[in-house]
């Protein structure tokens, strides 16, 4: 009679299991060890990791998808089934105090060795990301030419690291990645039935609206972005933090969300630890405790995916089979952090300041802050005067600082909305990495019906000139 209840109690377990019934966390003893090499469920793992950006200001977002490289070949992924982009101007780049050599955290270890480089310089772009998403080697320009080329029993994850703002996401050549380009393609990814999951960790500042009320239900997608659609993602490791870079650095190292959850994947067992156990952690320590020098870790999509472990997607650490995990965030909580978009001059004054008075470097270091500044006051100003011009005084402030509810995509029409960047850059010069904080004012001007002949009349009185310095030239084409 034990022994049959036994056996009914063990079908009732796998049944619930299979069965996506457990809605919390399934809780496994420590000495339960899950070998998933054999399950035809799971497919083969595929992988994309992008860094959006380039200059050694921004050597976080290389050192970023340098590390999660190195999370997935340990886990066991195929460097045939890993796509890296990245613009590879950080590990020999005259700045670099170790060449050749990238880090993520400050006694970490050299991240870049082994680093396949598919799309490197220009082949870093929007054009390619989306083509190797959906396994289109015909419409790849330039790199390895390799593709995701998946089916349907295969898991994709997809990690992308860089500057943002509301509705797109920096790329590194112009034009910028528009969210609702990115979720058409999802959408396309889908429809084409060439994956069982896809799993998708976004860090850039307001983040959040690359999903919100864009990406549906129903796609077998589950996202997490580091910040929700309204706020700052941060920096960590920087310069006057702690734990400091080593004394040669005088930039970022890592972004915090993605140090979070790399970090908890480097002393987890991801045979046993849940997307949801995962996002748990990461989101606690992102807040950085009262979310001053922290964001809010959202999640869209397909949330019942949460409960798929990150073996699936990621395999796991040989060296971490026997780790029981904890719900207790034993991560490091870093005190203070480096808004995205103030780690470029965190660097350029950290340059000016150990620069010997009166050498070039202080004196260069002195006119790339200026510059930078200078370039943030023109957009400031400009975006300010072209809503007063448009609605007056005192509603001009009001209709860019709208902020629509959640769950509301950014805008109605995203063709307006790319419209009027490239007239505003027409008028203003480039927005660049910085300006794309002023993303959600340039909308706002859609949602309230303005014209693009409007806009066009309102840019052209806001800027009669606008600065040569590189931050605003227009030499590399229009964001949108």
């Amino acid at each position: 009679m034990n022994r049959h209840l036994l056996i009914l109690f063990a079908l009732s377990i796998i049944a619930a299991v299979n069965g996506r019934e457990l809605t919390e966390d399934l809780i496994r003893l420590p000495s339960e060890k899950f070998d998933f090499s054999d399950d035809d469920s799971v497919g083969t793992r595929w992988a994309i990791l992008i860094a959006g950006s380039n200059g050694y200001s921004n050597y976080r977002h290389q050192a970023d998808v340098c590390h999660a490289y190195q999370i997935l070949k340990t886990g066991g992924l195929k460097d045939e089934n890993i796509v890296v982009f990245m613009y590879d101007d950080i590990a020999y780049n005259p700045e670099n105090p170790r060449q050749g050599v990238i880090i993520n955290s400050p006694d970490g270890d050299d991240v870049y060795h082994g680093v396949p480089k598919d799309y490197t310089g220009d082949d870093v772009n929007v054009d390619n990301f989306f083509a190797v998403l959906l396994g289109d080697k015909s419409k790849v320009k330039g790199g390895s030419g390799k593709v995701v080329d998946s089916g349907p029993n295969d898991r994709i994850f997809i990690y992308y690291t860089d500057h943002g703002g509301p509705g797109v996401l920096g790329m590194p050549t112009y034009p910028y990645l528009y969210a609702n380009d990115l979720n058409e393609v999802l959408k396309q990814k889908h429809a084409s039935g060439t994956y069982k999951s896809l799993v998708f960790y976004l860090e850039a500042c307001e983040s959040g609206s690359i999903f919100d009320g864009l990406l549906p239900q129903g796609l077998n997608i589950y996202a997490t972005t580091a910040s929700n659609p309204y706020e700052n993602s941060w920096g960590t490791y920087c310069p006057g933090d702690y734990p400091s870079p080593p004394p040669e650095y005088d930039t970022c190292l890592g972004d915090l969300y993605s140090v979070a959850w790399m970090e908890d994947c480097d002393v987890h067992n991801l045979r046993t630890e849940t997307i949801k156990q995962q996002y748990k952690l990461v989101k606690e320590r992102t807040s950085s405790g009262n979310y001053y020098y922290g964001s809010h870790v959202m999640q869209y999509g397909d949330l019942p995916l949460s409960i798929d472990n990150l073996y699936v997607y990621m395999g796991t650490n040989p060296a971490n089979e026997n780790f029981t995990f904890s719900e207790e965030n034993s991560l490091f909580r870093s005190p203070k952090a480096v808004n995205q978009r103030d780690a470029d001059l965190l660097h350029f004054w950290h340059k000016y300041r150990k620069a010997p008075e009166g050498s070039d470097k202080k004196t260069e270091a002195q006119e790339k802050f200026t510059e930078a500044m200078s370039h943030r006051m023109h957009i400031d100003s400009s975006i300010q005067l072209i809503g007063k011009l448009l609605f007056g005084l005192e509603k001009g402030p009001e209709v860019l600082k709208t902020v629509r509810s959640a769950g509301k995509p950014l805008v109605d029409d995203w063709t307006c909305l790319k419209t009027f960047v490239r007239t505003f850059e027409t008028h203003c010069g480039s927005l660049s990495q910085y300006g794309m904080k002023h993303m959600r004012s340039i909308a706002n001007l859609c949602n309230a019906g303005v014209t693009n002949e409007q806009m066009a009349a309102a840019s052209s009185q806001a800027c009669t000139t606008f600065p040569s310095n590189p931050w605003s030239s227009l030499s590399r084409g229009f964001t949108a």
